[in-house]
C-alpha cells in the first residue's frame, strides 16, 4: 500500500522515500543491500517549528564525494576553522571498530533500538546494508540547527537526493577529484585497496559523478587548503542568500 506524502508547517515532504546504495562503494564492501526510509511526526521544538525565524536557526548542509576524494580530511580541517557548524553524527547498528568512539564517529545502537527509533519517526533517513542499519537521527540535526549551528550530513549521493526532496532548503555540496586519474592514484596511495577494489571504486566514482549536476555547489579537491576555503565560502554564501534572510529587511525597517 502506498501512502501519500505528509507535509509539515513549511511544506516539506516528510514521508521518507526508499534510499538505495549504488553498487558496492557505500559504507562497507559486502554483498547486496536493501534500503528503506520513513519519517514520523514533527514534535514541538523541532527544526520545523515555523515560529522560529530563518535568522535564528542554522542551515542543513549535505556533503558527498566518491571514495578517495578526501571529504573526511576536508571536513576535519573545515571544522577546525569554524565553530558555526557541527557534524550530525550518524547512527549504526554495526559494532564499533578499533578507535571509534560512540557519539563521535557514530551513535552505536542495537538493532532493536534503531528499529524502534524508525517506528517513532526519529530517523530522518536510513539504509540497511550488509545486515546493519545506517542512518541520520532527527535529534542530531535538531540539536545543531536549533542551537543556531549549521548541521553537516556526510552521506552518499542517493541519500543526499532524498534529503533534498524532504528538505528543499538543504544545501548540497559535492566534492570532486581533479580527474579520475588522480582519484585512482589516491586510492592506490592508500595501500589498503586491492587492484580489483580500486577498479570497482573508480567505476563507482564515475556513477556518482552523474549525480553531481544535482548538487548546489561543486568543490574540487586539488589542493586541500583551497578546497577547505571553498567549502567555508559556500557556507558563508548560503547564509547571505536573500531567501535565508527573509526577516532581515523587516527587522531593519522596524516592522518586527
Amino acid at each position: 500500500r502506498r501512502h501519500l506524502p505528509k507535509k509539515n508547517a513549511l511544506g516539506y515532504n516528510l514521508r521518507q522515500r526508499t534510499r538505495r546504495i549504488i553498487g558496492a562503494a557505500s559504507r562497507n564492501d559486502c554483498g547486496k543491500n536493501r534500503a528503506k526510509g520513513r519519517s514520523g511526526g514533527i514534535k514541538d521544538g523541532s527544526i520545523f517549528d515555523k515560529k522560529r525565524t530563518v535568522m535564528e536557526k542554522g542551515l542543513l548542509f549535505v556533503v558527498s564525494a566518491p571514495a578517495g576524494c578526501g571529504k573526511d580530511t576536508i571536513l576535519a580541517e573545515f571544522f577546525k576553522k569554524t565553530d558555526k557548524a557541527g557534524y550530525a553524527v550518524s547512527a549504526t547498528t554495526r559494532a564499533p571498530r578499533e578507535g571509534e568512539i560512540n557519539g563521535i564517529h557514530y551513535h552505536f545502537l542495537t538493532r532493536d533500538v534503531f528499529t524502534e527509533k524508525i517506528k517513532l519517526g526519529e530517523v530522518l533517513e536510513y539504509t540497511e546494508y550488509c545486515g546493519n542499519f545506517y542512518g541520520t537521527l532527527k535529534k542530531s540535526v535538531d540539536e545543531l540547527i536549533l542551537s543556531g549551528k549549521d548541521a553537516v550530513l556526510k552521506i552518499e549521493v542517493e541519500g543526499a537526493m532524498n534529503i533534498k526532496k524532504m528538505f528543499p532548503e538543504a544545501c548540497l555540496v559535492f566534492i570532486l577529484p581533479p580527474s579520475l586519474e588522480t582519484l585512482e592514484k589516491r586510492l592506490r596511495g592508500r595501500g589498503t585497496e586491492t587492484e580489483e577494489k580500486i577498479r570497482e571504486r573508480t567505476r563507482q566514482a564515475k556513477n556518482e559523478l552523474e549525480f553531481a549536476k544535482n548538487y548546489d555547489y561543486l568543490v574540487v579537491n586539488d589542493d586541500l587548503g583551497e578546497a577547505v576555503e571553498d567549502l567555508l565560502a559556500v557556507f558563508r554564501a548560503e547564509k547571505l542568500r536573500k531567501e535565508r534572510r527573509a526577516g532581515l529587511l523587516e527587522q531593519i525597517r522596524g516592522e518586527k
